[in-house]
């Protein structure tokens, strides 16, 4: 869990324990093919398989990152040359060497769940798609992934009835009911602090209903949705009427796909999903091209050659006799530029292209595994012609024999070779998008030929970023991100001169990141985490016309934006509209959604275990000027800082680590049960307004005040980590047995808690246009006028500090 503790949010327990049990054959280890295999790898299934004899050579170096100059010389075979290293991603998989022909050897399809053919011919594709077939019902499902330059294609083939269990991760759409009505079919309402996300024809079930208890667990078809209603599929007059609450919460439907073999979907291929809807007949003519190339290939038993006029005339010709023979099917007329282009460069391996095709090849192995997120059904063609020099150069310029940038130059040209070798490049940041850009640019050979790569990242490594930051291996956790991904990528291309810094960039280190050093600089990747530090590096790009590739991901969701001086706009010109802040009142006494939960347990934890203790610091640096200040500040929150110091210093300072598991119990018992006893009893459920309706009406939702259970998975996890960060606070050791959450939960069941009364009199917040957070302490409490007394009392050893916890959303 502590490994894929990230992947476990997308993918869910059920799923990752279904990857666990599947194993995946990934035929071809070229540049596509060890990128599919790392992620495979990474993500964690049972087991994969590695098949390719093909011997190593200088068209692989520009693409697969395993692959050295001395595999090359040696003549190694491609999958035996990188098994050790695909094995060291992940000790848990079982990676293993496959030898012979994939058909008619000794290699056993059927105990893979998945076969995936890297850089295969249709034809020898289609050979395996039958044999797959010939094993009948629960065959492996079949993903034929190709990249040639700038184009690529995906194909996959999972059988005649695929079952997808959950079309898109998200998590079930949920709305908050207002009123329902008698009637058929029923009009819902929701509360007007969302819109409704359900979509006509999705199935909802209700819970909490009042009045109308009969719709609870039971499950309705919506129609009519509104933004903030919709219909029900039902009759209601014959309920009882509506009284309040209600949940209504989307209910996840299995979809059954049916896949058609290759053989036939290449002759009818349905429909292709569209990436760029500016080239909508881009992929019609990208499967004339491929099937053309393949034929190309069998007849002259090699690729057109870079550049060629000729070939690239034969391969348009091609295309263009199999395209009448069907009829002219899936375009009006084939493109020229775009088969002369695809012919002149497809024999350019690029590593960009593999990244991306390896990753979607990975994806949809997994898919076909687990039945999670709808896969490509069933033909997936992209290209960046844009990428391409125009016009393209001639067939001597796209020539480099011997050179490991070979495949990259059957591109683009050996001039624009030179070029990026020469590049001065800024990465900021080392994590997953970091370690990423890094293999890349090593392989472009950025930096390689007189220019230099600096990359900075402020951050170590951590066991959790093992599950995706590829560069980094067990034995570096612990180590500084920037220093281990540039000596990693340097084992990818020797020659690539690059250097890892350790420093944020920000105002405060100017002195380091200086106008000389952003003269030079010639392009910044932004690999970060957060809005303030791109704005600071895109401000730094602005002002300086520097280019920048700014980039972000979320589970599977991301973006990119690039931003060319003159020619786009910058990262800073446009932003997403302010989130909408909930009312005080709301986070801490009235919270009906996940996002109310999480932004008061944010809150929480900065106050106990960042201020606090920042503030203790403050007072323990120098005594008397922090007391004096307090005392003589007129500021409304100085009560509350000389309260939190008191807290930290004295009322909650633990000495030992069972200290620290009773102040997670007794604030377990203050959060969950006494605060929640209190609300009840001031607003009782049938509590009502001064205008005489229910105090509990939507959105509100009344609470159940909860009891500590160490036997409960989540109780118990609560006392463990409250007691791991305050022991780091107070700078006390660990134990072992620490690990264990029951071990913890049992600990803490036997702290004595003091038992609570609520208290008549107590004011609570419920009006959501005042929006001043709860008094913290008793306004007649005179702690400013104690607190040197108070503090004063106390024994600190010399030089004691705390160390105050930074939110950290990699540390588990």
């Amino acid at each position: 869990q502590d490994l894929h503790s990230r992947q476990l949010a997308v993918y869910g327990v059920e799923t990752m324990a279904r990857m666990a049990r599947s194993g995946v054959l990934v035929a071809g280890l070229g540049g596509l093919g060890v990128e599919t295999a790392k992620n495979l790898v990474l993500a964690g299934v049972k087991q994969v398989g590695l098949l390719d004899n093909t011997p190593a050579s200088h068209a692989d170096l520009a693409s697969q990152f395993y692959l050295t100059e001395a595999h090359v010389e040696a003549g190694v075979p491609r999958a035996k040359a990188c098994l050790d290293q695909i094995k060291g991603l992940n000790p848990a998989v079982n990676v293993t060497l496959l030898e012979g022909a994939l058909l008619g050897g000794s290699v056993d399809l059927a105990a893979f769940q998945c076969v995936v053919l890297c850089d295969h011919t249709l034809a020898e594709a289609a050979a395996v798609s039958q044999a797959l077939q010939a094993l009948g019902e629960g065959r492996p499902a079949l993903v034929r992934a190709d990249i040639r330059g700038v184009f690529g294609s995906v194909f996959c083939d999972f059988g005649k009835a695929h079952v997808v269990q959950d079309v898109d991760g998200e998590q079930p759409h949920s709305a908050i009911v207002s009123s329902i009505s008698q009637e058929s079919p029923a009009l819902v309402t929701c509360v007007e602090d969302e819109r409704v996300q359900f979509q006509d024809g999705e199935l909802v079930t209700f819970r909490e209903v009042q009045g109308m208890d009969g719709l609870n667990g039971r499950e309705f078809r919506v129609k009519n949705v509104k933004a903030y209603s919709f219909e029900l599929d039902c009759d209601t007059r014959g309920m009882p009427e509506y009284v309040s609450g209600g949940l209504v919460v989307q209910v996840k439907e299995p979809k059954t796909l049916s896949f058609k073999p290759l053989e036939k979907a290449l002759e009818d291929p349905g429909e292709f999903l569209i990436c760029d809807f500016a080239k909508l007949s881009r992929p019609g003519q990208l499967h004339w091209a491929f099937r053309a190339l393949d034929q190309f290939r069998a007849t002259h038993s090699r690729l057109p050659a870079p550049g060629s006029d000729e070939d690239a005339a034969e391969l348009l010709k091609t295309a263009n006799a199999m395209w009448t023979q069907a009829g002219k099917a899936l375009v009006e007329e084939l493109e020229e530029d775009v088969f002369k282009a695809f012919s002149k460069t497809c024999s350019g391996q690029l590593s960009p292209m593999a990244a991306i095709f390896g990753g979607i090849a990975a994806q949809e192995a997994l898919k076909a595994c687990t039945g999670k997120f709808h896969p490509i059904h069933q033909w997936f063609y992209f290209d960046s012609m844009e990428s391409l020099p125009d016009p393209l150069p001639e067939a001597a310029d796209m020539q480099a024999p011997g050179s490991r940038y070979c495949g990259q130059v059957h591109v683009f040209g050996r001039a624009l070779q030179e070029q990026l070798g020469k590049a001065n490049v800024f990465v900021v940041g080392a994590g997953a998008l970091g370690c990423e850009f890094l293999k890349g640019l090593a392989l472009m050979g950025l930096a390689c030929g007189g220019g230099q790569l600096t990359v900075t990242d402020d951050d170590t490594i951590e066991r959790s970023n093992l599950s995706r930051q590829f560069l980094f291996r067990p034995g570096d956790v612990g180590s500084s991100k920037s220093t281990v991904a540039v000596n990693a990528a340097k084992l990818m291309n020797p020659k690539f001169n690059a250097q890892g810094l350790l420093q944020r960039v920000c105002v405060e280190t100017e002195t380091i990141f200086d106008d000389a050093f952003w003269n030079k600089t010639d392009i910044v990747f932004n690999a970060l985490d957060n809005v303030n530090a791109r704005l600071y590096v895109d401000s730094k790009c602005v002002y300086f016309a520097t280019p920048l590739l700014e980039s972000g991901t979320l589970g599977t969701k991301c973006n990119t934006q690039v931003v060319a001086p003159h020619l786009t706009e910058n990262y800073g010109a446009s932003r997403d509209p302010p989130e909408k802040q909930a009312p005080m009142c709301t986070l801490h006494s009235f919270p009906h959604n996940i996002d109310h939960c999480l932004a008061w347990s944010r809150s929480e934890f900065e106050g106990l275990l960042t201020k606090g203790p920042g503030e203790a610091n403050n007072y323990l640096e120098k005594p008397d000027e922090f007391v004096d200040q307090l005392v003589n500040s007129h500021d409304s929150n100085s009560k509350e800082v000389a309260q939190q110091v008191v807290d930290t210093l004295v009322a909650h300072r633990c000495h030992s680590f069972e200290h620290c598991v009773a102040w997670a119990r007794k604030w377990f018992e203050d959060f969950f049960n006494n605060r929640i006893q209190q609300l009840t009893y001031t607003f009782p459920k049938d509590a009502v307004t001064s205008q005489g309706s229910l105090f509990w009406s939507p959105p509100k939702r009344f609470p159940t005040a909860l009891t500590f259970d160490p036997a409960d998975a989540v109780h118990a996890a609560f006392v463990q980590a409250g007691a791991i960060l305050v022991a780091q606070v107070y700078c006390i050791p660990v134990p072992e047995w620490a690990k264990d959450a029951s071990a913890v939960g049992a600990a803490a069941a036997k702290v004595m808690v003091e038992k609570f009364e609520p208290k008549s009199g107590v004011k609570i917040n419920a009006d959501p246009n005042n929006n001043s957070a709860p008094a913290a302490l008793d306004p007649d409490t005179d702690v400013l006028g104690s607190l040197k007394e108070t503090l004063g009392a106390q024994t600190f050893p010399e030089g004691w500090r705390l160390d105050a916890v930074k939110f950290e959303k990699d540390d588990d």
